[in-house]
This record gives structure tokens, sequence and C-alpha cells, in this order.
């Protein structure tokens, strides 16, 4: 599958990453992790600090999937309002998955820094999430009351008050503190890094070509060798859906661009994150060398997958959205534009863990605009699953959870 095409940002700033070899021998492990993107590079990170023998495999280079395409704002609120949450999964589910959000913020960021990740590359930040119609003012109200109920931190902005802070206005907005933004590409590698310095074995440009399961062990065959672990994690992102198809998931095309550096962020209130309410939506952050990086307004997928050349056009749609907002970046351009193959849920969560056809396999399939925080909260339950340890919060995101009154369809890998 072709995750993404165009130029990408990320890749530009960290041009000799780590490089790993190739599988040459036949391997025995305790885990094995299937894909070198960052949800199995943190998961990598954390089991390399339990003693646990690991290999992780990446059938191209570390971070070339949508690793390199994301665009790096880690926020605590989801695409799914926690009032929607409650109001789908019950008060307790509801806020429990806000709740692991937000530790998942805190978790990355600790790790950013832990791992040695660069100081520009990463940046503590508050989020503006507005009503892009007057319609969407009472509910993003009502979502801003919940927040506070629950104890999460959130702020209402008037239209008044949006209008004193930021070059444009609007009917009225959610103001969180606890978020963050981070290079994404460099994190992936930083961790690797690490995961590798502290004995976890790594291979590139070894893809895994098929597992048999003998009720014990999993042997998962890499070219002509074959690796035999007690349990293999499928970490191989939206290219999970070739292996196994959730009927609760889907795919779409997103599309990004990173300016040339600007010169008027002063105008950019504490150069929060911004999104919006309208579906789909617009999101815009700022980087440590003064750009802004705006994307958005997903389109459905086609069946011949990714159209590798919409992004040209979109790219130009988006730069009209940013001088709507920033009138100040009328005539800018954009020295990067990508478009990336994008997942998502029906009800708007991941999926995490077992899957009946797949015994001895656990999946971390991050689906959602809040992919990186969704990956920290699969590896560590995923982490606890392997140490023996029962995480209840795995109910949540069963992987054979109803979606819409469907069971997800199974399907056989060989």
């Amino acid at each position: 599958m072709q995750l993404h095409s165009g130029r990408l940002f990320w890749p530009t700033l960290y041009d000799k990453p780590q490089q790993y070899p190739v599988l040459s021998e036949s391997l025995r492990c305790d885990v094995l992790i299937i894909g070198g993107g960052l949800s199995g590079c943190l998961l990598a990170y954390m089991l390399s600090k339990t003693g646990m023998n690991v290999t992780l495999l990446e059938k191209h280079k570390a971070g070339s999937g949508s690793s390199g395409a994301n665009t790096g704002l880690i926020q605590y609120t989801s695409d799914k309002t926690l009032t929607s949450c409650i109001n789908s999964f019950g008060e307790e589910k509801g806020v429990r998955f806000y709740q692991l959000c937000r530790e998942a913020v805190h978790g990355l960021t600790r790790f950013y820094k832990e791992t040695g990740g660069m100081e520009e590359g990463m940046a503590l930040r508050s989020s503006l999430y507005f009503a892009s119609t007057l319609d969407d003012k009472p509910m993003l109200q009502e979502e801003y009351e919940t927040l506070r109920k629950y104890g999460f931190s959130a702020a209402w902005l008037s239209e008044q008050e949006i209008a004193r802070r930021f070059p444009f206005s609007k009917p009225g907005a959610i103001y969180t503190s606890g978020d963050a933004e981070i290079n994404p590409y460099h994190f992936v590698h930083v961790l690797l890094q690490a995961a590798a310095r502290n004995g976890v074995k790594v291979y590139e440009d070894s893809p895994a070509a098929g597992f048999h399961f003998d009720g014990r062990h999993v042997r998962c065959r890499v070219g002509e060798h074959e690796v035999t672990a007690d349990r293999v994690v499928i970490a191989t992102g939206y290219e999970t859906q070739e292996m196994k198809k959730d009927r609760g998931a889907y795919l779409t095309q997103s599309f990004a661009l990173a300016t040339e550096p600007v010169q008027f962020l002063d105008q950019w209130y504490q150069r929060c994150l911004i999104w919006e309410s309208a579906r789909p939506y617009l999101y815009l952050r700022t980087t440590s060398d003064n750009r802004i990086i705006i994307g958005g307004r997903d389109e459905s997928i086609g069946p011949g997958g990714l159209d590798e050349t919409r992004y040209l056009s979109q790219c130009d749609n988006l730069l009209q959205e940013l001088a709507e907002l920033f009138p100040m970046a009328a005539g800018l351009k954009a020295e990067f534009a990508w478009g990336a193959v994008f997942g998502q849920t029906h009800d708007g969560l991941p999926y995490i863990g077992e899957h009946p056809r797949f015994p001895g396999c656990l999946f971390m399939e991050g689906y959602g605009g809040n992919g990186a925080v969704y990956s920290y909260i699969a590896s560590k339950l995923i982490m606890d699953v392997l140490k023996g340890h029962s995480r209840r919060d795995l109910e949540l995101f069963s992987l054979v959870r109803t979606a819409h009154g469907q069971q997800p369809l199974l399907t056989d890998y060989d």
C-alpha cells in the first residue's frame, strides 16, 4: 500500500538517521514487533526496559510510512468529543478514554526528552478548538462544560476574546492546556536508537512474509529466514487492513503542507495548536523554524488507493484557508506538500489487543486523528499484557467490538 505522496517535511530535518541491518539469520525471541513506525518503536522502547528478548522488523526504513507524514499535533482531546464518548460508551468508559489520552500526552513528551530528542523538535502547547459556524457553538459549549465537569483543563473563549488574541474571529472556542507538538519522524528514530542500545534487535528492509501458529509459538517468515517468537505484535499501521479487514475501520486520504518561514507568528496567540468543529476539519500548528503546518480536509479514497497528485490542488486550497484565518499569510508559498492515507474507525476509537483468528498475536491500530496518542496507549496496554498483567481498558479497544451493529469481518492470513 502506498501511504503518502509528495514532498514530506520532517525527513529533511533529520537526513542521516541510524541505519539497521537486513535480517540474515533465523532468530528466537520473546516478542517480535512487526513495524518500525511510531507504534512499533514506542513499544520497542518500553519493552527494552523489561529484560525481554525483543526483535523489531521493518519492511522498508524506520519511520518511512505514516510516521513521516504525521503532522505532530499531540492533544488529549479527540476527534470524538468527550460528550460523544460518554453518550456512546457510557460515563465510566468515555471519561476513562479521555484520561488515557491525557496520560499519553504526558508520556509522549516525557519519552521524547528521556530518549534525547532534539530540543527544537518538541514544545508544550495549548489548543484552540473553535466553532466553525454559529450552529456549532452550542455543541462546543456543552463539550466545554463536560470537560470541566470531569476535571480536564479547559477555558471558554467568546467571539470577542478570540478576536483579541488572533487576527480572526469565530463564534466561540474551547482553549485547552497540556498539549504538545513534536517532530514525529525524529521521535521514531530516537526511540528506536534507545531501544537498540537497550538490547532490542532491529532489522530494516526485512519484510514479514507470513505467519505460522503452532499453539505455543508464532513463526514468521522473513526471506529465507524465520523468526520464532512467543508473541508477535502487529504494528503496521493502516497497512494492517491488507492483513485483516476491520469493518469498523475505513481509509481516507488527507493533505498537509509546510509553508516557507514566516515573520508574523507574534500574532498567533501562544503559538497554540488550532483546529475546528467542521468535518472534515482543518488544523494548524507552527514549527521551531517559524513555518506553519496546515492540514486536513480529508476525502474518500478510491479503490485504487491514494491519489498521488491530489495534494497539488489541495495545497492551493489549504493556503487559501490559511490566508482567511491569517490575512498576512496571503501570497505565502508551500515549500513542502503531501497527501497521505488516513485511517479512521466508525466509533472513533483505535483497535488494540488480540484477535481470535491470529493466536499469539497482538494488534496496535491507532486509527484516528490522534494517532500518536493512541500509539502510546496501545504500547502501554500491550506491554502490560506481555508482562502478564490484565488490563480492563483493553475491553474499550477490542478488535471484535461491534461498530454500528456489525461485527468486524474476519479473514485468514497465510
